[in-house]
């Protein structure tokens, strides 16, 4: 788990205790159900028994993202490649996968200016958080113009690989397909209103997990702060997001940002080697079981 360490991991899980880690787990499951129920809602047409299919391709996602030797863009398509070998058709995951995560950044941009918001006392006054000053607002100006820019550029880049594929691969249609696939679930404004709620959900959620995490270690801190304290390591992980993992990257961001929460820097390392516990926990169940997918797979079509 790069700087961390696995054994300032397995300790801190069981500081936790296998309930605490139980617990904390089941609770990050019911996120990914969120997160499947905003990949669904993007996508028009799948009936709701295929929560369960949104859900496992999200788990595989962050395992693959966390745990192998690549960035979030490699869990991006081992999930979509998931989802293309069932019954879903391939222009609906793709163009699904494109609404998803665009209102999965518009709803983080929206978590994020909440956690500003709730720092605003911090940020304008003169004390410790003037340093961070230029990292938490340089950070979600960078994370502000990704997210304009892959919401503005998705049709245009979808329109040059569709006239690229026609000019070298006469006969393909199948980019212009999702390009019509992805105006038709646009057109869905409600599934994509639906989308972005369940996705701002998953980030409150999956902010209130870190809030169970040091109640479970005995430590007394405020729901809103706890939250604040969140929004800024999302933030800091999504800017750093060819970082695999953003080994490092997390744990900076607690170390620099939780004393401004009255958190003692090791307990704030504490937090985040819980994570890195729950991740490995978690990731380590969803890959052998993608594996063992992927083998009866290859088995069938032998």
């Amino acid at each position: 788990m790069g700087s961390a360490g696995l054994t300032d991991v397995i300790g801190t899980a069981a500081r936790m205790g296998a309930g605490g880690l139980a617990l904390y787990c089941a609770w990050t499951l019911g996120v990914f159900v969120l997160l499947g129920a905003a990949w669904l809602a993007a996508a028009p047409g799948e009936p709701p028994r295929s929560l369960f299919l949104f859900t496992w391709a999200r788990l595989v996602r962050e395992a693959v993202s966390d745990l192998l030797p690549f960035s979030q863009l490699g869990g991006i398509f081992v999930s979509t490649r998931m989802l293309t070998q069932t019954s879903i058709p391939t222009t609906r995951v793709y163009g699904s996968m494109v609404v998803d995560m665009t209102t999965e950044m518009a709803s983080q941009l929206v978590y994020t200016l909440f956690g500003l918001a709730m720092m605003t006392s911090l940020l304008i006054g003169d004390g410790a958080a003037v340093r961070l000053r230029p990292m938490i607002l340089g950070g979600t100006g960078v994370m502000i113009v990704v997210i304009l820019l892959f919401f503005t550029m998705q049709r245009a880049a979808l329109d040059l690989a569709g006239r690229m594929a026609a000019r070298f691969l006469p006969g393909s249609t199948a980019l212009a397909d999702v390009r019509a696939e992805l105006s038709r679930i646009y057109a869905h404004r409600a599934h994509v209103a639906l989308a972005f709620v369940f996705n701002l959900a998953a980030w409150v959620a999956s902010g209130m997990g870190a809030w169970l995490v040091l109640h479970l270690m005995g430590v007394r801190i405020a729901v809103w702060e706890v939250l604040s304290l969140e929004s800024l390591i999302f933030t800091l992980r999504s800017v750093a997001f060819v970082v695999p993992g953003a080994i490092g990257v997390q744990e900076a961001g607690y170390a620099l940002a939780a004393p401004l929460f009255g958190l003692p820097p090791e307990t704030a390392l504490a937090l985040s080697l819980a994570k890195r516990a729950r991740e490995l926990a978690m990731g380590l169940v969803t890959l052998l079981g993608w594996q063992l997918g992927e083998v009866r797979g290859l088995a069938r079509s032998a």
